[in-house]
Order: structure tokens, then C-alpha cells, then sequence
């Protein structure tokens, strides 16, 4: 019920900022949460409207020359936004989420919980600080205390303060944010104190949404810009599951909730409502009072709707200096939450505590898209320095029992010796220099034999990978000495009998792998002895 609540002043007044209708900032929290709530994986996420995705959704409508007052257009764009995530959801793109590397979430989790305290500074205090740089914003907020309007700031500190008193409470703890709400707003009407309320942003309509056909004409225009509120909302609701993982321990499907996502704008487009996407602001209200299953969302939606249809003018006197303060509250503990996971990155590397902090901070200075963008290029090259560190050149010997045993890789092959060492990394062009400096010298190698273990080597490897085997078979051919391939699984044989690498190793010169581990690491110990022993005997 608090989350319905909460959706009546929150998604007016991020319309409103936006230059939407406030009533369609409204509507966003009835049908969506129902519809996203019900599909989600992730099963406390609550699917509405963010400051966030309203401001690119200005955006979108701005640069494609529309008028956001539109029904039609609103209902065109909403709709969009929810096809975009039902295919993102359906070829299973959010794998694409799997790639962003722990730091980045951190710094971009953190963002956005700044933006979402820095977009009700206004309605706690009634002094809206200038600048676009979120940090420069709070800073400009603290140092303008002056600016502050008094009877809105002692309401938003009340409602701290009976929070804060009515966690202290057992009984009541889980219901902390709705006593806060209840108890300060009607404080407020029976002192009269002169306060913002919702009905100065909009009159609440005593009817449900009804049925709103897109524009159709509008579509080609705004396909660019629903493609950027869709990742916008996507990169959000990104940042929920890690917040808010599900109570009964079940993992969150990315995937399903990008398609419950669009559902829920597909939905929400039909009934009056602007693009959603989950809201980690929402979704902290409704975790602190207590929820912990998916029929939270749902409740939420409905609670909305009927207090739309029989107490919509009730509503209205909620004073916004209650909202901004417990708005503040969320955001305060989803940054506190976020400590410990800040201080494991900054523990971590310098390059990932950079990463964390890039992110953050074009998070709070840039708008969203830019900062998605900046993100995902981060994580792409963490990626690719982790991936190239992970190279590893394990030497094997095998004792008197026969059992394998770690040991240095050599810098230089020993002539007339079989060497045994295992490749472990991912095949990344990266990891080239790291592998190659690895590999020993073949200089005076005479009827020396290195087998290599290629056990952890992709199906699919880079081409530079083989091309490096290429070169060093060469390389060790003319210095009297051979290369033996082991544990070459299937598809890799073939693919290097495509390239030609099979033909260059020569008879026996890659061994596939078997269902016993050092069974083919055996086989081509015992195949580079042999040919030793043959050269010995030519020679």
C-alpha cells in the first residue's frame, strides 16, 4: 500500500519535471507494476516510472519534434519502449548484462541512488539547487541551506524523525516509511501548515485509465529515441537485483526481466501511462515496509487504482515535503547498502576502484544514456585486462606412481626431453604477449618435444592464438624438435583442421580429449618418447 502511495506524488512530479502530463506519471503506477510484478524474475522489483526514464523520455519526445501532451504520442512511445525490451528479453540480450563487471554496478547503483535523493531536494526542503552535475547539485543544496524554505524543511525532518522512532519499534519496524507518511501528513492538515501538497502539482481524476491508441505516424520518429529510454530503464532495473536479491534465495533471470519489463510498457502504453522500467526507489519503499514477494508490485498497482477511483481527492492533501523526506531515506540506505561493496572494490584493484569511480561519476554529471555507454566501454576493457591476466603456463611432471605434479615451466626446452605443460586462459587476443613470453626458448632444442595441454581452450579460439601455435611450431620444427597438441576437444581439432595447423604438426600431432583428465596427456607423453626414440635411432 505505501508503494501505491508513494506512486501518486513521485510519478506526478517526475511527469511534471519531465513536461508530461502529470496525470500519465500517475497512471504509470497502476497497470505496470501489475503486469511487471506478475513476470518478473527478480520478484521484488516494482516496474514504474523513474525521474530518469522520464527525462530521457523528454528527450525522445523533444528530438522527434512532438508534442508531449499527446495521448497518442505518449501511448506511441510507451509502447515502442516496450517492444525494444521484449525483444531484448526474447533473443536473450541481457547476457549482455553479465559482461558488466561488478565495479561498474557499484558505481552506477550509487549514481543512481544520488540522483534519485537529489531529484526530491526540492520537495524536502523547497529549494531546487542549481547545476546538472549531481555533486555540484548537492553541494549547492548544502551550502544554500539559506534558500531553504522552513515549514518544508521541518515537515521532511519530521517524517525522518518519526521513521526513524518507529524503526526503533519491532512491531511496527516493517511498516516504518507508511507510519512516517501517515502520521506527518495528517500532522500536517490538522496543524495547517502552508506546504507543497500533491493537488498543487495535479488534480487526481476519480476514473481508471482508459483505453489510448498510439499514433502511429509518430512511431518511425521516436524509434531512435524509445531505444534509448529502453536501455536507460533497462541499466536501472540492472541495478535492482543486486540491491533487492529475491527473499527466497531463487537468482534473478536477467533475460525474464527485461520481457517482464516490456510487458509491463506494452501494457502500460494501452492505458494512458509513460514508459516504466524498475525503479530502485520504488522498489526500496516497498522492501523497507516489509514486502517479500512479487504480489507486492501487484498490491501496489491496485491499491493505486482503487484509491484513484474512491479517494482521490484524499490523496492529494499528502504534503510533497513528506514524500522528499522519505524519498531521502531510500536513498540514503540503498548508499549505505553500497558501502560494503565499495570498500570490497577499492580493496580489490586500482583499475576496478577507477572503474567505480569513472562510473559513478558520469552517472551524477552526464545524462543516462552517456553514462550507460561509458560503463558498458569500461567494463569491455576490465574484461579485456582480466582476461589477459588470467593466463596461466602450468608445468607437469608425472612421479614414480604415476600421479601428476605441478611444476615450473622451463625457460628454455631440454633437448631429447618430452616437456608437459597446461594452458589455462581464455584464448583472448589479449592474453598473446603474456602467453607467448611464457612459452620457453627453443633454441637448441634438438629432438626435444613440448606437449601442450589445451584443456581449457575455447571451441572457438582467436585466431591470433593460433596463429602464435603456427609460429611456434615452426619454430621449434626447425630447431629439431616437435609441438603435440592434448585434450584438443572435438570442435577445436576441427577448426584447426580447417586452418591447416593439423597438416602443419604432422602425424599424431594433436591428440582429442578423453573422458579420463590426463588420459590424452599420457597418450602423447608416450607419442613424443616414441618419436625421440626414433630420431635417436636415425641419428
Amino acid at each position: 500500500m505505501a508503494t501505491g502511495l508513494f506512486s501518486i506524488p513521485e510519478g506526478m512530479a517526475y511527469a511534471s519535471i519531465a513536461g508530461f502530463n502529470p496525470v500519465a506519471g500517475l497512471y504509470a503506477g497502476v497497470v505496470p507494476p501489475i503486469l511487471g510484478s506478475l513476470t518478473a524474475s527478480t520478484v521484488l522489483m516494482v516496474t514504474t516510472l523513474t525521474s530518469a526514464i522520464a527525462l530521457t523520455g523528454q528527450s525522445a519526445i523533444a528530438t522527434a519534434g512532438l508534442d508531449p501532451h499527446d495521448a497518442g504520442n505518449l501511448a506511441a512511445l510507451t509502447l515502442l519502449v516496450g517492444v525494444v525490451m521484449v525483444l531484448m528479453g526474447v533473443l536473450r540480450l541481457g547476457v549482455v548484462m553479465s559482461f558488466v563487471s561488478n565495479a561498474v554496478m557499484v558505481g552506477f547503483s550509487t549514481g543512481i541512488a544520488l540522483q534519485i535523493m537529489t531529484g526530491v531536494f526540492k520537495d524536502a526542503t523547497g529549494y531546487k539547487p542549481p547545476g546538472h552535475n549531481k555533486l555540484v547539485q548537492v553541494w549547492n543544496w548544502l551550502t544554500g541551506i539559506g534558500h531553504w524554505q522552513s515549514a518544508a524543511t521541518w515537515v521532511a525532518v519530521a517524517t525522518i524523525l518519526v521513521w526513524a522512532v518507529a524503526r526503533m519499534i519491532p512491531k511496527i519496524e516493517a511498516l516504518a516509511l507508511l507510519v512516517a507518511m501517515v502520521v506527518v501528513s495528517v500532522v500536517v492538515a490538522i496543524l495547517g501548515t502552508e506546504v507543497e501538497l500533491v493537488s498543487d502539482i495535479a488534480s487526481i481524476p476519480g476514473t481508471l485509465p482508459g483505453l489510448s491508441l498510439p499514433n502511429w505516424d509518430a512511431m518511425p520518429h521516436l524509434a531512435a529515441g524509445a531505444l534509448s529510454v529502453a536501455l536507460v530503464a533497462l541499466a536501472q532495473a540492472a541495478s535492482v537485483a543486486p540491491s533487492m536479491p529475491n527473499p527466497d534465495g531463487s537468482r534473478s533471470s536477467v533475460n525474464a526481466d527485461f520481457t517482464a519489463q516490456g510487458i509491463a510498457n506494452l501494457g502500460g502504453g494501452l492505458f494512458s501511462a509513460l514508459p516504466s522500467g524498475g525503479s530502485l526507489s520504488r522498489t526500496g519503499v516497498a522492501a523497507g515496509v516489509g514486502a517479500r514477494t512479487r504480489w507486492a508490485g501487484v498490491i501496489s498497482g491496485v491499491f493505486l487504482a482503487l484509491v484513484v477511483v474512491t479517494c482521490g481527492g484524499l490523496a492529494e492533501h499528502i504534503p510533497m515535503p513528506v514524500i522528499g523526506g522519505l524519498i531521502l531515506v531510500v536513498g540514503g540506505e540503498l548508499i549505505w547498502g553500497k558501502v560494503k561493496d565499495i570498500g570490497l572494490v577499492w580493496h580489490t584493484s586500482k583499475l576496478s576502484t577507477a572503474a567505480m569511480i569513472a562510473t559513478f561519476a558520469a552517472t551524477t554529471q552526464l545524462p543516462l544514456q552517456q553514462a550507460i555507454v561509458i560503463g558498458a566501454v569500461l567494463s569491455l576493457l576490465l574484461y579485456c585486462v582480466q582476461a589477459a591476466r588470467q593466463i596461466q603456463l602450468v608445468g607437469l611432471t608425472r612421479d614414480a606412481a604415476g600421479h601428476w605434479l605441478t611444476a615450473p615451466v622451463p625457460q628454455q626446452l631440454p633437448p631429447g626431453e618430452v616437456t608437459v605443460l597446461d594452458y589455462r586462459g581464455t584464448s583472448f587476443f589479449a592474453e598473446l604477449p603474456r602467453l607467448e613470453a611464457a612459452l620457453p626458448e627453443v633454441s637448441g632444442a634438438r629432438n626435444a618435444v613440448l606437449v601442450l595441454v589445451l584443456r581449457a581452450m575455447p571451441d572457438i579460439p582467436s585466431s591470433a592464438i593460433l596463429r602464435l601455435l603456427e609460429r611456434y611450431n615452426r619454430q621449434l620444427r626447425d630447431a629439431g624438435g616437435r609441438l603435440v597438441l592434448a585434450g584438443v576437444e572435438p570442435e577445436l581439432a576441427e577448426v584447426m583442421q580447417h586452418t591447416g595447423l593439423t597438416e602443419q604438426l604432422g602425424p599424431d600431432g594433436i591428440v582429442t580429449a578423453q573422458p579420463e583428465i590426463f588420459g590424452p596427456v599420457a597418450t602423447a607423453v608416450d607419442l613424443g618418447s616414441n618419436w625421440i626414440d626414433s630420431r635417436k635411432t636415425q641419428q
